[in-house]
Protein backbone atom coordinates (compact mmCIF):
# COMPACT_ATOMS: atom_id res chain seq x y z
CA UNK A 1 0.00 0.00 0.00
CA UNK A 2 1.49 3.30 -1.12
CA UNK A 3 1.74 6.19 1.59
CA UNK A 4 -0.41 9.51 1.66
CA UNK A 5 3.26 11.25 1.94
CA UNK A 6 6.47 10.19 1.07
CA UNK A 7 8.56 8.72 4.27
CA UNK A 8 11.40 11.42 3.96
CA UNK A 9 15.12 12.07 5.15
CA UNK A 10 16.52 15.47 4.74
CA UNK A 11 19.66 16.15 4.61
CA UNK A 12 20.14 19.97 5.55
CA UNK A 13 23.62 22.06 5.77
CA UNK A 14 25.20 25.21 4.06
CA UNK A 15 27.39 24.63 0.86
CA UNK A 16 30.25 22.89 1.29
CA UNK A 17 29.15 20.62 4.45
CA UNK A 18 28.57 17.19 2.51
CA UNK A 19 25.30 16.75 1.81
CA UNK A 20 25.95 15.89 -1.85
CA UNK A 21 28.67 13.30 -0.33
CA UNK A 22 26.32 12.12 2.30
CA UNK A 23 22.92 11.63 0.06
CA UNK A 24 24.44 9.95 -2.73
CA UNK A 25 25.95 7.53 -0.34
CA UNK A 26 22.86 6.80 0.84
CA UNK A 27 20.91 6.33 -2.14
CA UNK A 28 23.31 3.72 -3.11
CA UNK A 29 21.97 1.50 -0.53
CA UNK A 30 18.76 -0.34 -1.30
CA UNK A 31 15.51 0.75 -0.05
CA UNK A 32 16.77 4.52 -0.42
CA UNK A 33 15.62 6.72 -3.07
CA UNK A 34 18.10 10.16 -3.36
CA UNK A 35 16.89 12.75 -5.54
CA UNK A 36 18.61 15.70 -4.95
CA UNK A 37 16.94 19.02 -6.16
CA UNK A 38 19.48 19.49 -8.74
CA UNK A 39 18.17 16.43 -10.54
CA UNK A 40 15.22 19.02 -10.94
CA UNK A 41 16.35 21.72 -13.34
CA UNK A 42 18.90 19.51 -15.36
CA UNK A 43 16.12 16.87 -16.31
CA UNK A 44 13.38 19.69 -17.09
CA UNK A 45 11.61 19.08 -20.33
CA UNK A 46 11.36 22.34 -21.76
CA UNK A 47 8.83 21.47 -24.33
CA UNK A 48 6.33 20.98 -21.90
CA UNK A 49 3.95 23.82 -20.23
CA UNK A 50 6.03 23.84 -17.03
CA UNK A 51 9.37 23.68 -18.77
CA UNK A 52 8.50 26.59 -20.68
CA UNK A 53 7.57 28.64 -17.72
CA UNK A 54 10.85 27.45 -15.68
CA UNK A 55 12.78 28.72 -18.98
CA UNK A 56 10.71 31.91 -18.37
CA UNK A 57 12.99 32.64 -15.25
CA UNK A 58 16.18 30.29 -15.54
CA UNK A 59 16.87 32.29 -19.56
CA UNK A 60 16.78 35.71 -17.43
CA UNK A 61 19.10 34.86 -14.64
CA UNK A 62 15.77 35.03 -12.69
CA UNK A 63 14.85 33.14 -9.21
CA UNK A 64 12.18 30.30 -10.18
CA UNK A 65 9.29 31.05 -8.00
CA UNK A 66 8.76 28.48 -4.83
CA UNK A 67 5.21 27.13 -6.33
CA UNK A 68 6.88 26.05 -9.83
CA UNK A 69 10.00 24.92 -8.15
CA UNK A 70 8.00 22.34 -5.96
CA UNK A 71 5.61 21.77 -8.87
CA UNK A 72 8.84 20.50 -11.25
CA UNK A 73 9.95 18.48 -8.17
CA UNK A 74 6.35 17.11 -7.96
CA UNK A 75 6.06 16.16 -11.76
CA UNK A 76 10.03 14.45 -11.56
CA UNK A 77 8.51 12.68 -8.56
CA UNK A 78 5.97 11.44 -9.48
CA UNK A 79 7.49 10.01 -13.10
CA UNK A 80 10.17 8.56 -10.87
CA UNK A 81 7.50 6.56 -9.00
CA UNK A 82 6.03 5.37 -12.19
CA UNK A 83 9.09 4.46 -13.73
CA UNK A 84 9.61 2.18 -10.20
CA UNK A 85 13.19 3.92 -9.67
CA UNK A 86 11.07 4.83 -6.44
CA UNK A 87 8.81 2.50 -4.20
CA UNK A 88 7.38 4.75 -1.87
CA UNK A 89 5.42 1.86 -0.07
CA UNK A 90 8.82 0.14 0.54
CA UNK A 91 12.08 2.75 -0.24
CA UNK A 92 12.66 5.95 2.03
CA UNK A 93 13.08 9.19 -0.13
CA UNK A 94 16.31 11.02 0.68
CA UNK A 95 16.24 14.99 0.03
CA UNK A 96 18.94 17.30 -0.36
CA UNK A 97 18.81 20.79 -1.52
CA UNK A 98 14.65 21.26 -1.32
CA UNK A 99 12.39 22.48 0.50
CA UNK A 100 15.65 25.12 0.79
CA UNK A 101 12.90 27.87 2.02
CA UNK A 102 10.27 28.06 4.44
CA UNK A 103 7.90 28.93 1.90
CA UNK A 104 8.79 25.26 0.11
CA UNK A 105 8.66 23.50 3.26
CA UNK A 106 4.85 24.40 3.76
CA UNK A 107 4.11 23.70 -0.08
CA UNK A 108 5.71 20.04 0.40
CA UNK A 109 4.27 19.53 3.96
CA UNK A 110 1.70 17.80 2.00
CA UNK A 111 3.77 15.54 -0.05
CA UNK A 112 6.10 14.17 2.26
CA UNK A 113 6.25 12.86 5.99
CA UNK A 114 9.76 14.02 7.62
CA UNK A 115 11.03 11.43 9.65
CA UNK A 116 14.88 13.19 10.41
CA UNK A 117 16.64 16.30 9.45
CA UNK A 118 20.05 15.75 9.69
CA UNK A 119 21.81 18.98 9.92
CA UNK A 120 25.42 18.67 9.12
CA UNK A 121 26.80 21.63 11.09
CA UNK A 122 29.92 23.90 10.72
CA UNK A 123 29.94 26.87 12.51
CA UNK A 124 34.03 27.58 11.87
CA UNK A 125 33.47 29.11 8.01
CA UNK A 126 36.76 29.14 7.10
CA UNK A 127 36.54 25.53 6.92
CA UNK A 128 33.65 25.06 5.15
CA UNK A 129 35.59 28.47 2.55
CA UNK A 130 38.41 26.27 2.00
CA UNK A 131 36.57 22.60 1.03
CA UNK A 132 34.33 24.66 -1.36
CA UNK A 133 37.84 26.19 -3.26
CA UNK A 134 39.00 22.98 -3.13
CA UNK A 135 35.97 20.53 -4.66
CA UNK A 136 36.00 24.31 -7.02
CA UNK A 137 39.34 23.66 -8.17
CA UNK A 138 39.28 19.66 -8.65
CA UNK A 139 36.09 19.84 -10.90
CA UNK A 140 37.42 22.78 -12.76
CA UNK A 141 35.09 25.41 -11.48
CA UNK A 142 37.42 27.86 -11.11
CA UNK A 143 34.45 30.92 -10.54
CA UNK A 144 33.25 28.99 -7.80
CA UNK A 145 37.11 29.08 -5.86
CA UNK A 146 36.03 32.98 -5.89
CA UNK A 147 36.28 33.75 -2.29
CA UNK A 148 33.30 36.54 -2.84
CA UNK A 149 30.91 34.56 -4.35
CA UNK A 150 31.38 31.52 -1.48
CA UNK A 151 30.69 34.33 1.02
CA UNK A 152 27.57 35.04 -0.43
CA UNK A 153 26.09 31.92 -1.01
CA UNK A 154 26.59 31.55 2.88
CA UNK A 155 24.78 34.48 3.88
CA UNK A 156 22.19 33.31 1.41
CA UNK A 157 21.71 30.00 3.07
CA UNK A 158 21.75 31.56 6.70
CA UNK A 159 19.06 34.31 5.73
CA UNK A 160 17.24 31.94 3.64
CA UNK A 161 17.89 28.37 4.66
CA UNK A 162 18.35 28.14 7.90
CA UNK A 163 15.09 29.29 9.27
CA UNK A 164 13.85 25.77 8.10
CA UNK A 165 15.37 24.62 11.52
CA UNK A 166 13.10 26.19 13.27
CA UNK A 167 10.36 25.17 10.83
CA UNK A 168 10.15 20.91 11.99
CA UNK A 169 9.70 20.20 15.34
CA UNK A 170 13.04 19.74 17.54
CA UNK A 171 13.06 15.92 18.26
CA UNK A 172 13.54 15.76 14.09
CA UNK A 173 16.44 17.22 14.06
CA UNK A 174 19.69 15.89 14.41
CA UNK A 175 23.20 17.79 14.64
CA UNK A 176 26.25 16.69 13.16
CA UNK A 177 29.65 17.76 13.03
CA UNK A 178 30.03 18.12 8.89
CA UNK A 179 33.84 18.52 10.12
CA UNK A 180 34.27 15.14 11.03
CA UNK A 181 35.43 12.26 8.52
CA UNK A 182 32.88 11.68 6.19
CA UNK A 183 32.49 8.00 7.39
CA UNK A 184 31.88 9.11 10.79
CA UNK A 185 28.69 11.49 9.88
CA UNK A 186 27.46 8.58 7.92
CA UNK A 187 27.46 6.35 10.58
CA UNK A 188 25.88 9.05 12.99
CA UNK A 189 23.02 9.30 10.11
CA UNK A 190 22.88 5.80 9.30
CA UNK A 191 22.40 4.65 13.23
CA UNK A 192 19.50 7.58 13.51
CA UNK A 193 18.03 5.54 10.10
CA UNK A 194 18.05 2.28 12.06
CA UNK A 195 16.79 3.45 14.73
CA UNK A 196 13.73 4.75 13.08
CA UNK A 197 13.12 1.74 10.57
CA UNK A 198 13.38 -0.69 13.80
CA UNK A 199 10.41 1.52 15.26
CA UNK A 200 8.29 1.51 11.82
CA UNK A 201 8.65 -1.91 12.36
CA UNK A 202 7.47 -2.85 15.82
CA UNK A 203 4.55 0.06 15.42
Amino acid sequence: MTPDRYRTFLIFGAPGSGKGTQGRILGHILRFFYFPCGDVFRSIDTRTHLGQEFLKYSSKGELVPDELTVKLWRVRIEQSVESHQFKPDIDFLVLDGIPRNLRQAELMEQVIDVRRVFHLSCPDRSKLIARLKKRALKDNRLDDANEELIWRRLKTYEKISKPLLDFYPPELIVNIDATQAPIQVLLEMVTHIVREKDALMTS
